[in-house]
């Protein structure tokens, strides 16, 4: 289903803007949701270099595309280094994420899970 009133949005401008709350942020993050939708959500989240996003639970369906910089996703069993333009599903698995410099990911979730 498409929005009746469609919106485009600069995820670039966006991260910037962003990044720059992260750093004054006392979390060395910022986060903005970009579009939630029936079955989609999405997130845009930055994080200054060496803050971690502590480990916490998997959505049932949900990938991390990097934007900006570089970030490590952890789990118990393995890890993943990931640069700009790199896409992963993220294991449903207990994880955490570490930013190697000052990065921007799309989080995007998929709703419609029982």
């Amino acid at each position: 289903m498409m929005a009746d009133n469609p919106q485009t949005q600069n995820l670039g401008e966006l991260a910037e803007g962003l990044l720059d709350k992260a750093r004054v942020a006392n979390s060395g993050r910022a986060a903005h949701s970009v579009y939630s939708g029936r079955f989609l959500k999405q997130a845009l989240l930055t994080l200054t270099a060496g803050t971690t996003m502590a480990e916490h639970d998997s959505p049932p369906e949900a990938t991390l595309q990097v934007l900006r910089g570089s970030v490590t996703l952890s789990s118990a069993k393995d890890s993943w280094d990931l640069n700009v333009g790199d896409l992963m599903a993220i294991p449903p698995e207990r994880h955490s994420v570490q930013a190697h410099e000052d990065s921007a990911f799309l989080l995007t979730i998929r709703t419609d899970v029982s």
